[in-house]
């Protein structure tokens, strides 16, 4: 993919605030900007480098070829991994949910922000949560600080969304593991019978002061990959657990808990 250029943006991306305030969704879009363009920007320089290399212009250094061995490999090169998002695809997938990563990002570049987020296809979601909570902290002269998230599940495709919220945002993209949404009861349930995960319909997050879990409700982690473990980044933050997802439920969350229910942004295929 081509790299995201400023120039491309829209009359209405950017936003301001009555109060002159950046609006905070505006800033996550600046920040997605920023790591996507890195990532890109050495897959365009190590690829030049090694057709170089491969016409006998340059050294074939030992970086070069240990990309050459993950081509054959179908593996994603270190050199391009060091850059990117947590990510457990072959390469093969890794670049086709690259471009659709790009063209989203692009699309909100161009177009301004989109109805509903594909948060799966941000490389930083905590970002994306922190811009949603103070832009709600912002529009409603709150404090950030005594903010939660309430959480409903949508009955309208994602497709089907034309508007943003009043407040809040609509998010898509999220995958079940060891359990599925029953749209009828309007409950999570155990998964069927040798699918272990299914999609997760468009979800509703809704900043709320003081918010507190509704009793029943389970809370399920979210994470980035399937892989389920990370480390402590210099933020604080994990490197692939986001935040927990309250769910309604018929069972207890020690029920959900031994079956080891969760949500995944992303899968490895």
């Amino acid at each position: 993919p081509e790299m995201l250029l400023m120039e491309e943006a829209g009359p209405n991306t950017f936003r301001v605030m009555e109060n002159g305030l950046p609006y905070s969704i505006s800033t996550v879009l600046s920040h997605e900007l920023l790591k996507f363009n890195k990532l890109l920007s050495q897959m365009h320089a190590t690829l030049a480098e090694f057709q170089k290399a491969l016409k006998g212009l340059t050294v074939l250094s030992e970086q070069l070829e240990g990309m050459f061995s993950a081509f054959l490999d179908n593996k994603v090169p270190a050199l391009w991994a060091s850059k990117a998002y947590p990510s457990l695809k072959p390469l093969a997938s890794w670049i086709k949910d690259l471009v659709q990563r790009v063209d989203f990002i692009r699309k909100w570049l161009r177009k301004g922000e989109p109805a509903v987020f594909w948060m799966s296809g941000m490389f930083y979601p905590h970002g994306f949560m922190t811009g949603t909570l103070q832009a709600y902290a912002r529009q409603f002269k709150t404090s950030v600080d005594v903010l939660g998230i309430a959480f409903t599940v949508l009955e309208t495709a994602s497709e089907d969304i034309e508007h943003s919220p009043e407040a809040g945002v609509y998010v898509s993209g999220l995958f079940m593991d060891s359990c599925r949404w029953n749209p009828e009861r309007k409950v999570i349930e155990d998964s069927l019978a040798g699918e272990q995960f299914t999609p997760l319909p468009v979800m509703h997050f809704l900043p709320e002061e003081h918010h507190k879990k509704p009793e029943e409700w389970y809370a399920a982690p979210l994470y980035k990959t399937i892989e389920r473990k990370g480390n402590i980044s210099s933020l604080g933050q994990s490197t692939n657990f986001i935040l927990a997802v309250e769910l309604p439920s018929e069972h207890s969350t020690d029920y959900w808990v031994q079956k080891g229910a969760a949500l995944v942004c992303a899968l490895n295929d």
